[in-house]
């Protein structure tokens, strides 16, 4: 807990002065007139309609809405919204992240435009938490596992609102977008349209919201002073809405929305709080009614090939390794086949890096800047240049991005957005967005890969393109081999990185964390080690090797999803200390292993190692954490049944059941025997 704090005396609670009210209650009224005028009711709605339909009109009229105006279509507006702004924009009270905290207006926007064409927009909220302000934090065991719960809340929002005839999802971060995307897949027989929350500004000058995070770490190790570290942990957010500047997961899943047909045409990344932010919602309210005019639905949009472009897309930008699990949880959401570790491996085998942006590199444009140089329907274009965009996918504009992309290039939109990128930061719109040969000729790889091994037969990712080039070899090839340091908890490990430890991590150590996979912690992020291994100068020659995720703006040679994961049995829970690991990563031919190759005093043939693995007993400390909660013990378990992490952590209810059953049954039995 933090420390205590001295608040002053007449600030506190008092009984006395609260039973003492009798000015306030000498105000209270018992009886109010209420609305004037009368619903616009009719023989056929009164025999026809139910009690909640038209208690429902009753409760619009109470809130204050013109009974002459109650029959339009109704829309919902679902969002993400936190925190309470004055109408100036001065914080009342703080939300948990400048993702959210603007959002509002874009609600607000949008319900305007409903209410202008005669609708009835209402709002509803489901707010969401910051991985950043979790990390390294007991607040990451309910990260991942806030997606499910959240979506499961926003269909349920969604089906509280009986009349509804389309919903318009708001949402920015990687938690609350992803729910957002499955709860309106989940409901597809329903218009909807997704609204990016877009992105904060970058400082003119400082950090970005990435390399910030990294100020512990950094100051631990002597790389920068207090002072320092004060003044860039203040200044990292240009703007106070929007996501970080950084294609992490909450920007990955903004594009990727786009890529799939949820939002209109160069709605991801667009900087919070401006002119065309604030268009982006009323476009999209647009298009909403747009689309129930036409009897057109997500089942219409939604669709294999939609999941296709959105994977393209994901390996064209270098995207974040969490939406591994969000794309096929969105797929699933919809009834569509969920991609394999194989369709993505396909895709990335297809199609290499060419979108330079934070945190990959080479220059680390910020997402801004991506947003200026057009953005998705730009990266969609060069890859129908190249043959590969299913592009009579349809959109929630109505058309196909075949449509979109015949017009894109000529548009004014694009002219006009490039040209500022120029004149204001004195960028090319093509070394942002890099012609896919020219980006092969500077070095950019494919984004992800898949290693295997003794240590992860199951599987294994990395996001290949971000390892440092330096440390790879002229062939493209990564090769690491060193002595495991082993641990068990994200927090003793970053102590041994912050040199804060008896046995400090090394240059040349291989970290393998284990047991924080979904059922050892609700398969929490590790940015915290991931930042500090990036932005120390030794960093570059640790690898890390782990059953959790990693932030979306990761980088370096780190491994994750390891599967099995060790509570799961995985052999990764049955390394030593000492004992030495080979990691090879091929960054063209996007092959990859993760090998025990010998103990502390010798070497081992692959026999040798798989038989060691095999006779050891887990790690002693091996256990799930003791801090973590049981709503996040609970959907461990369900996800696991649904097909765990290379299944996108997802409930299959069918087979929860059916598991339920069988073991019901088991027990039973075993009663009475």
């Amino acid at each position: 807990m933090p420390p205590a704090f001295n608040y002053p005396d007449d600030s506190l609670f008092s009984l006395d002065q609260h039973l003492d009210g009798g000015d306030v209650a000498a105000s209270v009224v018992t009886s109010a007139s209420g609305p004037s005028g009368q619903l616009p009711l009719t023989d056929e709605i009164l025999r026809s309609w139910s009690s909640g339909d038209l208690f429902g009109l009753t409760q619009n009229a109470g809130m204050g809405w013109d009974p002459a105006r109650m029959m339009g279509p109704q829309y919902l507006c679902l969002s993400t919204q936190g925190g309470v702004r004055d109408h100036d924009g001065t914080p009342i009270a703080l939300g948990y992240h400048t993702g959210h905290w603007e959002v509002g207006l874009l609600v607000q926007a949008a319900a305007e435009q409903f209410s202008e064409a005669g609708g009835v927009p209402f709002a509803a909220f489901c707010s969401d938490p910051c991985d950043g302000r979790s990390q390294g934090t007991n607040g990451m065991f309910d990260s991942l596992p806030y997606r499910n719960d959240a979506a499961i809340v926003m269909r349920r929002l969604i089906r509280s609102l009986p009349r509804r005839r389309g919903v318009l999802g708001v949402a920015t971060c990687d938690k609350g977008l992803p729910a957002m995307m499955l709860a309106v897949c989940g409901t597809k027989h329903l218009p909807s349209v997704i609204v990016p929350g877009g992105v904060t500004l970058p400082p003119t000058v400082g950090e970005d919201a990435g390399k910030v995070q990294t100020i512990g770490a950094r100051y631990s190790q002597g790389e920068i002073s207090l002072e320092q570290a004060g003044l860039e942990g203040c200044r990292a957010c240009g703007s106070p809405g929007g996501g970080c500047q950084f294609l992490g997961t909450a920007a990955t899943s903004q594009v990727v929305a786009e890529a799939m047909g949820l939002t209109v045409p160069h709605a991801a990344l667009a900087p919070s709080g401006q002119p065309i932010w604030l268009d982006i919602a009323r476009q999209s309210a647009r298009s909403l009614m747009a689309l129930d005019a036409r009897g057109l639905t997500l089942a219409d949009i939604v669709t294999d090939d939609s999941i296709y472009n959105a994977m393209l897309v994901h390996a064209a930008c270098g995207g974040s390794t969490n939406l591994l699990l969000h794309i096929p949880a969105v797929a699933q959401a919809a009834g569509l086949r969920s991609p394999t570790v194989d369709d993505w491996h396909q895709v990335n085998k297809l199609v290499a890096r060419f979108v330079d942006v934070l945190p990959n590199g080479p220059v680390g444009h910020p997402t801004v800047r991506l947003f200026l140089a057009g953005g998705v329907p730009e990266i969609m274009w060069h890859l129908r240049e190249l043959g590969l965009l299913r592009g009579d996918a349809m959109t929630v504009a109505g058309v196909s991005w075949n449509e979109i992309l015949d017009a894109w290039p000529q548009s004014a939109r694009r002219r006009a957005l490039r040209q500022r990128l120029i004149e204001s930061d004195r960028v090319d719109p093509d070394d942002v967005i890099i012609p896919p040969a020219t980006a092969k000729k500077r070095g950019l790889t494919s984004t992800v890969c898949f290693p295997q091994g003794n240590l992860c037969p199951e599987g294994s990712v990395i996001k290949s393109t971000s390892i440092d080039p330096s440390v790879v070899g002229d062939d493209g090839v990564y090769r690491k081999a060193g002595p495991a340091r082993v641990f068990v908890s994200e927090r003793d490990a970053i102590a041994a990185i912050k040199g804060n430890h008896p046995q400090p991590v090394q240059a040349g150590d291989v970290v393998v964390l284990i047991g924080r996979g979904p059922l050892g912690s609700g398969m929490e992020e590790t940015y915290q080690i991931t930042s500090a291994l990036k932005f120390l100068p030794w960093g570059k020659h640790v690898a890390l090797v782990t059953d959790a995720r990693f932030s979306g703006v990761s980088t370096g040679a780190c491994i994750g999803h390891v599967g099995p994961e060790a509570l799961a049995g995985g052999p990764i829970g049955r390394v030593q200390d000492g004992d030495q690991i080979e990691v090879v990563v091929d960054r063209i031919g996007l092959h990859g292993s993760v090998n025990l190759i010998g103990t502390a005093d010798k070497s081992l043939t692959p026999a040798e190692a798989e038989t060691l693995l095999a006779s050891r007993s887990p790690h002693p400390q091996l256990a799930v954490d003791v801090k973590m909660p049981d709503d996040s013990r609970l959907w461990a378990a369900l996800q696991q049944v649904g097909g765990g992490t290379w299944n996108g952590c997802v409930y299959d209810v069918e087979k929860i059941i059916a598991t339920l059953d069988a073991g019901t049954k088991a027990l039973q039995e075993k009663a009475s025997d």
